[in-house]
């Protein structure tokens, strides 16, 4: 129901909101111009101001993107260009209060190319509840991105003097978001000055790569990245052979600068999905859609930006799940090479590429992962080089910087140990949003484990909004299967194991640490 009451006066105009049982919500709220015509591979433009009061009760259309089927993006959900939109979910009455609540804002993942921020999975009903609950109460904030080859596919050396083509679209559009949330988000009974930004899959990569690009200071206070493939930032000369391979998938007579912007969305959202399934098959390790070291707002590669110690020094939560790589195995996809002959060729192709990169000894991977099974062992080294490496090289040197929580995610329920699915790449997430039943195919409990599984769930959502409250995702002695997590140093390789009971640990990872080396593995 709309109610007057919700009216809220932002920088660019008034907006009115809906009242739920528990939350106030305004949806749909374009933080951007519409990214289409003259726009169309431009950055983010701030949106243009209204003086009438602009109904927020309707989520706004997604990035075109082809369907995959573990993403659900809800019913009645529209594709379009014009997709720059996000939602701002706050406790009842945080608007009209003189409270100043944290806020996290959710950066989804979906590989650079599927997703929304208006995905039933992230509903914010239980996140928000919890925290009210706890005493943290925040405001949660979900965005849309341009995705695919409107949002990371760089056409920049087509620019010419009539005509300008940007890269990092995708990225230039979270930062706008975070403009319009620390511009606006007082209004609704948030904090401009403690913004916690978050993300999984590819939005992990988005945070990880956010802290080392200048645009974002004073945007981001906190960042918790689950799952990041942080070391898929590529430089531009992949980018533009990436480019090339798109073009070379349309209709001959779109191929030229003046009609870039007339290829139409479908076509361009068929040779998106084309590129996802064919770059990691033919370049093992790779994927088609990243963001990309533009030396604008990207200015250099996010890793070695962490290693000179030059990322915004905010406090990092980071963290991957147990069998990342089971995901991709079940889904027949190709985009992280999960039997030998792929993982050998993704060594190959590094070692081609940047002849001078010492690779991993192989007596040394023999050692650490010889407590693996021969038939899951190259899925191991996937995960790993694709997942856990690149988040323990970002904590090793990020902990100088600022505090760092290191976890691993390792709970799976019955079912999902019993088909050998296990902790795989996403399954954290029902427990962060607390929505284990958001799809129409969701099997977690048939096996039972409910009950545990709700315990899981507080405590995650306990230490995320602790984290976004303090930086520190320390949590009650009261809850059940809690534990210390003390923040990863030099000298203490702290971390935490979550399961059906947290476990704290130290030096989890040295053996895999001893093994990789400390030289960043990635393509370029």
């Amino acid at each position: 129901m709309i109610q007057d009451d919700l009216v809220v006066d932002t920088h660019y105009g008034p907006l009115r909101g809906v009242a739920t049982e528990t939350l106030d919500v305004w949806r749909g709220i374009a933080y951007a111009q519409p990214p289409v015509g003259d726009l169309r591979w431009r950055h983010a433009v701030d949106p243009t101001p209204h003086t009438d009061v602009v109904p927020a009760d309707t989520f706004g259309p997604v990035c075109p993107q082809p369907v995959m089927p573990v993403i659900e993006l809800g019913d009645g959900t529209r594709q379009e260009e014009d997709c720059l939109y996000l939602n701002v979910s706050t406790p009842r009455g945080a608007s009209r209060s003189d409270t100043r609540l944290p806020v996290l804002v959710w950066i989804h993942g979906g590989a650079y190319l599927c997703g929304s921020g208006s995905q039933p999975l992230y509903d914010a009903t239980s996140l928000i509840g919890t925290g009210v609950e706890a005493g943290t109460p925040v405001i949660v904030v979900t965005i849309n991105y341009r995705l695919g080859a409107f949002g990371f596919v760089d056409f920049s050396s087509w620019s010419d003097a009539d005509r300008t083509f940007d890269a990092n679209c995708g990225m230039s559009d979270v930062l706008a978001a975070l403009r319009w949330v620390n511009l606006n988000i007082s209004a609704f009974g948030g904090d401009p000055g403690n913004v916690t930004v978050f993300g999984e899959s590819a939005g992990g990569g988005v945070v990880t790569t956010l802290l080392t690009m200048p645009g974002a200071e004073g945007l981001v206070h906190r960042a918790i990245a689950q799952s990041s493939p942080a070391t898929s930032v590529y430089g531009p000369d992949r980018a533009a052979r990436y480019a090339q391979a798109m073009l070379d998938l349309m209709p001959a007579e779109r191929v030229s600068p003046d009609l870039l912007r007339d290829i139409p969305v479908d076509a361009l959202v068929a040779a998106s999905q084309q590129m996802f399934l064919s770059v990691p098959r033919e370049h093992p390790g790779t994927i088609a859609h990243t963001p990309i070291v533009d030396g604008d707002l990207i200015p250099d590669d996010p890793l070695r930006v962490y290693e000179s110690g030059r990322a915004l020094p905010v406090p990092l939560m980071i963290g991957t799940n147990r069998h990342e790589t089971s995901l991709f195995k079940w889904m027949s996809s190709p985009l992280m090479p999960v039997k030998s002959e792929h993982v050998d060729a993704m060594f190959t192709l590094i070692g081609t590429e940047q002849p001078h990169l010492p690779l991993p000894e192989p007596e040394h991977l023999d050692e650490s992962y010889q407590h693996v099974k021969a038939r899951v062992r190259s899925m191991a080294i996937s995960r790993d080089i694709g997942f856990r490496m690149p988040a323990l090289w970002i904590v090793e040197a990020h902990n100088s910087q600022a505090s760092v929580h290191l976890y691993r995610f390792d709970w799976a329920t019955p079912l999902l140990r019993f088909i050998g699915f296990g902790a795989a790449h996403a399954t954290e997430l029902p427990y962060v949003w607390g929505n284990p039943a958001s799809t129409k195919r969701d099997p977690m409990y048939r096996l039972g484990g409910r009950p545990t599984g709700d315990e899981v769930t507080a405590r995650v959502q306990r230490r995320w909004l602790a984290f976004a409250t303090s930086a520190d995702p320390n949590i009650g002695d009261d809850i059940p299967g809690n534990a210390q997590w003390d923040p990863y140093t030099v000298d203490d390789h702290a971390s935490l194991r979550i399961g059906a009971v947290d476990s704290a640990a130290v030096g989890l990872d040295d053996a895999m640490l001893r093994a990789w080396g400390d030289e960043v593995l990635s393509f370029q």
